[in-house]
């Protein structure tokens, strides 16, 4: 099979609006959490999250795409947009139908569902829907728009696997890449979950964290005073390019994807496995698959949500998987920082792991200021700051509602 590489990355987060906003602020261990803007949160549990700051679509995007397309789809452009430019290819001078889209989100067009229904009702369920209800409504659209905008005629698809999904895409995207159906795959995740239907839900499933006066510390991923996730929004992009057509045109490689697979608990609807039996084998998959040893691992990017039992059935998976062999490994938590972008997680953790290959840092979990005792005494979370550690191969951890367990891995790139 084909060897498969990343060429460009794009990032909408909300600790940076660009790859290197981003990185510079997950190894400053900076916060992106702060009180709900979007809407008037008082009536709900929680009233945090992790918005996008200092965001204007319309630097970005021209008139008719923001009105055609709901927020989720306006990250996705801008986050393709950056990660397509950062790659330096010219898509006139290539077959269109050897460049694709396979892109992922978990909601979709939640916010446009919402303000349509709600004013279907305010308004005496008089029938006046926006002809773009539709289209700006669906998950597929992110992927069919950036296929429209750069004239990608390949494959062209959207995943949801909830909090797995972006994983889902790049594992799909590095599938099709390597089995010989495309050169070039722009993938990734985007989620616009910021909306007062979406935080209601999340709320009453009592999922989220309620830490309401201290939001930049409410996210603490395996620390004992954790009590739910921080909700979070954006978009994360990578360019997947086949290693012989990125080496014919002396693109910049900033990693090579070696390895992913998927698995699923088939235990319960929302809940994890609590022995992490699934997730252990996915990684387990993905790395035979890369055809590398759990030695070779030097970083995981925890999926580490802040959930009392999420946590720990992860930390079980990673101790049922690698046993003793744990002295190099090294694992952080990015979402204790970004929060959770839900469909959009993977991607951006992705990206997480590709710039801790090329910077050798490992970003921190910050906020973990008193460990859970039940954590394994053997494993090396790293807490509070980044660390420097030369770092050859990364793995990104993803479990979604379902079941879904998406595990995708990276390597230093060598010619």
């Amino acid at each position: 099979m084909k060897r498969v590489v990343i060429t460009g990355m794009g990032a909408l987060t909300p600790v940076g609006n660009d790859i290197q906003t981003f990185w510079d602020s997950l190894i400053q261990g900076k916060s992106g959490a702060d009180r709900i803007t979007r809407f008037n949160p008082a009536a709900f549990r929680t009233q945090i999250a992790a918005e996008l700051k200092d965001f204007d679509a319309s630097l970005f995007l021209d008139r008719n795409e923001i009105k055609r397309t709901d927020p989720f789809t306006q990250y996705a452009l801008v986050a393709a947009g950056q990660a397509i430019k950062d790659s330096g290819l010219d898509f006139s001078a290539m077959n269109p139908y050897d460049t694709g889209v396979i892109w992922g989100s978990g909601q979709g067009g939640m916010l446009t569902f919402e303000e349509q229904v709600t004013e279907y009702t305010e308004n005496n369920f008089v029938p006046r829907f926006s002809p773009f209800f539709v289209p700006k409504l669906i998950a597929n659209m992110a992927s069919g728009m950036i296929s429209i905008k750069y004239g990608l005629m390949g494959i062209n698809y959207t995943t949801v696997s909830a909090c797995s999904t972006s994983n889902t895409a790049i594992m799909d995207a590095f599938n099709y890449i390597r089995w010989g159906k495309a050169k070039v795959i722009v993938t990734g995740g985007s989620e616009a979950p910021i909306t007062q239907a979406s935080v209601g839900g999340f709320c009453a499933m009592k999922a989220m964290t309620t830490q309401n006066d201290t939001p930049q510390t409410a996210c603490r991923p395996f620390d004992a005073g954790r009590d739910g996730f921080l909700m979070g929004e954006g978009a994360g992009a990578l360019v997947l390019e086949e290693y012989e057509h990125a080496i014919a045109r002396n693109a910049t490689i900033y990693a090579e994807l070696a390895g992913a697979a998927m698995t699923a608990d088939a235990y319960h609807m929302t809940a994890t496995h609590p022995e992490g039996e699934g997730a252990a084998t996915a990684m387990r998959f993905a790395l035979e698959d890369a055809g590398l040893n759990i030695e070779d691992v030097d970083y995981l990017n925890a999926h580490a949500t802040s959930t009392p039992v999420g946590d720990m059935s992860e930390l079980k998976a990673i101790t049922k998987l690698f046993k003793d062999q744990t002295d190099h490994l090294h694992i952080s938590a990015t979402k204790s920082m970004t929060g959770h972008l839900l469909g959009a997680a993977g991607a951006i953790e992705a990206i997480a792991c590709i710039q801790a290959i090329r910077h050798s840092i490992v970003p921190p979990t910050i906020n973990l200021t008193d460990p859970d005792p039940a954590i394994p005494s053997n494993l090396n979370i790293v807490k509070v700051q980044a660390m420097e550690k030369n770092i050859d191969v990364a793995m990104s951890n993803t479990f979604g509602f379902g079941g879904h367990n998406g595990i995708v891995v990276f390597k230093k790139f060598q010619g």
